[in-house]
């Protein structure tokens, strides 16, 4: 029988908030961590295929892996897109086919199929790669695989294979993702989850996921662990039995790891699902907090922020020893003159040191997308990038420039050295003093001389940076209140160099250039043409 060899490629990312680039060279990592979505898929393939793997995150990719390939297939998101086309158009003009998946081409398939030959993947496989791949393997072997594979089944997550993490080398990226549970019960406007993935939670069952931890721990892997649901809760029944399972395991094997997760806001409503979680070794969790405002809320249907007070929800999280990163949005239809002001006092209030704030962007399939469609205000395709491009995928209420520029105010005030370093001391104040942690890796030799280097490399980099008085006032202060919170104050050391780094560069951007760029009313999109 013919094995047949597959080379399975992740696209690079470009640099944003979300890479961190800047800290993964503190640690020693290439990437933040491995592509989840391309094991997943790896690990349906039986054994009358060869596979090998790259990501071009943390290497290269050669002619000659290609030609040795009789498919490649390739799976990203929509900020990876730039990538993704030349990987494509590389293939293709080496004559090798190309098979793409993942959210990206879920979501803009239309898109690609217009691509000219030499650019356009040969087959599209669609959707929950669960329901969708197999039927193209089976394809594959007979000879006549279809250009395309779709279906709405939102499959049972026990179909879901164990990840082939083999396939990668762990030690060069810093955090290993899971997933436990896809769907969420929110419908926010400008969310493309419930369009991918379905309002109805659909989970693994707890055995599976620590099949799965356990294959990556066997490799070697010593790190965080990332469960990527994007709503972690959605289903709170489900959720409560994973967590005792968790409980039980890291007692058993000494805490070898530390979790953290995305999650909805009413987390803090419930405590018996944060005690769970704090007893599991979860150390961070990231809130869709948005804004401060309710109108905006509600205009966005962000229901479970509504009659939700953020500040003490927030609080109450930080105080059981989880550390809370926070999505911000700019560019609500209801957003008055003075927002920037008004989400500056919000994320200081809130203490997060870690605020992801983005331009708001319409993406494929949302409810948003489709009303600026109705409405004549949607002028392109996003580019999945909303934090540093400066331009935004719709025409705004208010005027561009002036979108644009409280953008940049933002920025420029959370983001200033003596700003960002006064809400990691006020978190740090928040956080009890005994913090659970990951017991078997933190009190190995290997983590005292890793946290050592990456302690110096900070002291060294950072004290002589264009920042380094306030660094050290920070790095002072903050051993001298909270000596026993040594693996914190570093950490927030480091991810502080790539925030204020990026902000940094973005706002050498010029925002009128930026507002410039965007593409005259005339050549907005037309209903007619959006897939609904």
């Amino acid at each position: 029988m013919h094995n047949y060899r597959f080379l399975l490629v992740y696209p690079e990312f470009p640099e944003t908030f979300w890479s961190f680039k800047h800290t993964l060279r503190f640690i020693g990592k290439k990437a933040l961590m491995p592509p989840l979505g391309l094991a997943t898929i790896a690990g349906m393939v039986g054994g009358s295929f060869d596979l090998s793997a790259v990501d071009l995150n943390v290497s290269t990719l050669s002619d000659t892996q290609i030609l040795e390939a009789d498919l490649i297939l390739v799976s990203a998101m929509l900020i990876q897109k730039e990538s993704f086309l030349q990987v494509i158009q590389r293939c293709k003009g080496l004559g090798k086919p190309v098979a793409v998946g993942g959210p990206y081409p879920t979501e803009c398939w239309e898109e690609l199929s217009r691509l000219p030959l030499d650019q356009r993947p040969d087959f599209l496989i669609l959707d929950e790669g669960e329901v969708t791949f197999p039927p193209f393997l089976e394809d594959w072997k007979a000879g006549h695989p279809k250009p395309i594979y779709r279906s709405k089944i939102k499959p049972s997550l026990d179909r879901s294979p164990i990840p082939r993490f083999d396939l990668f080398d762990l030690n060069v990226y810093n955090v290993l993702p899971l997933q436990f549970s896809r769907g969420c019960p929110f419908d926010c406007e400008f969310c493309d989850i419930v369009h991918l993935f379905g309002r109805t939670p659909r989970t693994k069952n707890p055995a599976q996921f620590i099949t799965e931890l356990e294959s990556a721990l066997n490799l070697g892997f010593k790190g965080n662990v990332f469960i990527v649901d994007d709503n972690f809760i959605g289903n709170r029944k489900r959720v409560k039995e994973l967590l005792r399972v968790l409980v039980s395991w890291q007692e058993t094997h000494h805490y070898p790891v530390q979790f953290c997760t995305e999650a909805s806001i009413d987390l803090a409503k419930d405590d018996e699902l944060l005690d769970l979680m704090v007893q599991a070794g979860f150390y961070m969790v990231f809130l869709g907090l948005e804004t401060p405002l309710e109108h905006s809320l509600k205009e966005a249907r962000k229901i479970q922020n509504l009659n939700t007070d953020a500040l003490e929800s927030v609080r109450k999280i930080q105080s059981r020893g989880i550390e809370v990163t926070g999505g911000f949005i700019i560019g609500f239809d209801s957003d008055p003159s003075d927002i920037a002001d008004r989400q500056r006092s919000f994320i200081e209030e809130l203490a997060v040191p870690t605020a992801m704030v983005g331009l708001l962007t319409a993406l494929p399939g949302t409810r948003l997308y489709k009303r600026l469609v109705q409405e004549g205000r949607l002028l392109r395709t996003a580019s999945g990038n909303n934090t540093h491009e400066l331009q935004i995928n719709f025409l705004p209420r208010q005027p561009l420039q002036t979108l644009l520029e409280n953008y940049r105010i933002l920025l420029s005030e959370i983001y200033k050295p003596n700003a960002y370093f006064k809400r990691c001391l006020e978190f740090l104040n928040r956080l009890p003093e005994q913090v659970r942690c990951s017991v078997t890796y933190h009190r190995s030799r290997t983590f005292c001389l890793r946290n050592v280097r990456i302690l110096l490399h900070s002291f060294f980099k950072q004290t002589f940076s264009w920042y380094g008085f306030w660094y050290l006032s920070y790095i002072v202060r903050a051993f001298k209140l909270h000596p026993k919170k040594i693996v914190q104050i570093v950490s927030f050391a480091v991810q502080g160099h790539h925030l204020l780094e990026l902000t940094r560069k973005i706002l050498r951007t010029n925002p009128l250039r930026a507002a410039r760029a965007v593409p005259h009313v005339q050549n907005r999109i037309k209903y007619d043409t959006v897939q609904t």
